[in-house]
């Protein structure tokens, strides 16, 4: 009976065994998973880099009183698109009128005075230094008269350049002192967009365009949607702030609609060439705490995680600065069901039908 029960307590552990097996030998044949794979590419794109910026008008004035008064008429109103030259205020002139009356009646009387003391030296009645006296006082009198009639002048506040009004910081009646603000006036023909670029894309933008820096760029609004004029890169500044690190850009853009206005945010899109660049699928990579990998699949179709480094991200699309090369084939799906070092059975789809599903930005 002894006999029996060892026989049967061996055969039973047999099968223990036997069956142990199996199921680890049908556990790693699950393992080896059907999972697509592909190539990187390489091409040349264009990629688009943002940032942020100030929209500021070409022309952005400060209009104040030239003189002290009484506000005596408004010719405008706020936010109004006016012409050069164009009255805009008018203050209290008639001080300046009376002054202006007084200077011009004394070089009335100069002037005769001088001609008839001119005639009297030509018959020699009087001395030279008679008409040249003359001559003085009739100088100074033009002199006075000049000055009446700019302060004259200065009472009626024109605009110098075609614009838009801004707000009003005075009211018909207010008492206004020289100097004092009126209004702003802003020439929104064309816009000046000021952006800052980091040292480093700033000598990569100068290696792709050289002397030429006329480069057109994009501008998006602040409510998100893209502004339908292209500007040109016009101007950088000549130095780099030392706390930032950044220069400071300025492109130019038309504004035919008057739809930008002084004071406005928004994002500069500005693209860069980059030539024979290596493309991969965002969802190819994975990433671990700061740093991102890929599965590079081998000869024995073995998956391996390696990392890489990063250039540029477009959408769906990375831009590989280090790790692969466009011979390598990578893990394109499943990548969470294998691990480093786990066997695959590849099925290999072309890259030109991969991308063909992604978003590009070739040239």
């Amino acid at each position: 009976m002894k006999r029996i029960k060892i026989v049967r307590t061996i055969f039973a552990a047999a099968i223990i065994v036997l069956m142990t097996a199996c199921h680890q030998k049908e556990h790693h044949r699950e393992h080896i998973r059907e999972l697509l794979t592909t190539h990187p590419v390489r091409q040349n794109i264009s990629v688009p880099r943002d940032y942020v910026c100030q929209i500021r008008s070409i022309q952005h004035i400060e209009l104040r009183a030239l003189e002290k008064g009484y506000i005596e008429k408004i010719h405008i109103d706020e936010g109004q698109l006016v012409e050069e030259g164009s009255k805009l205020f008018q203050v209290m002139p008639r001080l300046y009128r009376a002054e202006y009356e007084k200077a011009k009646a004394e070089h009335d009387f100069a002037h005769i005075e001088y001609e008839n003391t001119a005639a009297l030296q030509k018959k020699n009645i009087v001395a030279p230094t008679e008409l040249l006296l003359a001559r003085a006082k009739l100088k100074e009198a033009e002199a006075n008269l000049t000055l009446a009639q700019v302060h004259l002048d200065f009472t009626a506040i024109t605009a110098p350049f075609s614009g838009i009004t801004g707000r009003f910081h005075v009211r018909k009646g207010s008492l206004v002192e020289e100097g004092e603000l009126l209004t702003t006036l802003s020439d929104n023909s064309e816009m000046w967009v000021y952006f800052n670029v980091p040292e480093a894309e700033y000598l990569e933008y100068k290696r792709e365009t050289g002397r030429n820096h006329h480069q057109a760029v994009k501008l998006v609004m602040a409510n998100q949607e893209e502004y339908e004029q292209v500007g040109k890169i016009t101007a950088i500044e000549a130095d780099f702030n030392n706390e930032t690190g950044n220069i400071a850009f300025r492109a130019t853009f038309p504004n035919p609609e008057r739809i930008l206005r002084h004071g406005q945010t928004g994002n500069v899109i500005l693209e860069t060439a980059l030539d024979e660049a290596i493309l991969i699928p965002q969802k190819a990579t994975f990433e671990i705490l700061d740093k991102r990998f890929v599965y590079v699949v081998d000869e024995e179709n073995t998956v391996r995680a390696r990392a890489i480094s990063v250039l540029a991200e477009l959408p769906d699309l990375f831009v590989i600065e280090d790790g692969i090369t466009e011979e390598e084939t990578i893990l394109l799906a499943g990548l969470r069901k294998v691990r480093d070092g786990h066997v695959i059975k590849p099925r290999f789809q072309d890259p030109a039908k991969v991308m063909a599903g992604l978003q590009v930005y070739a040239e």
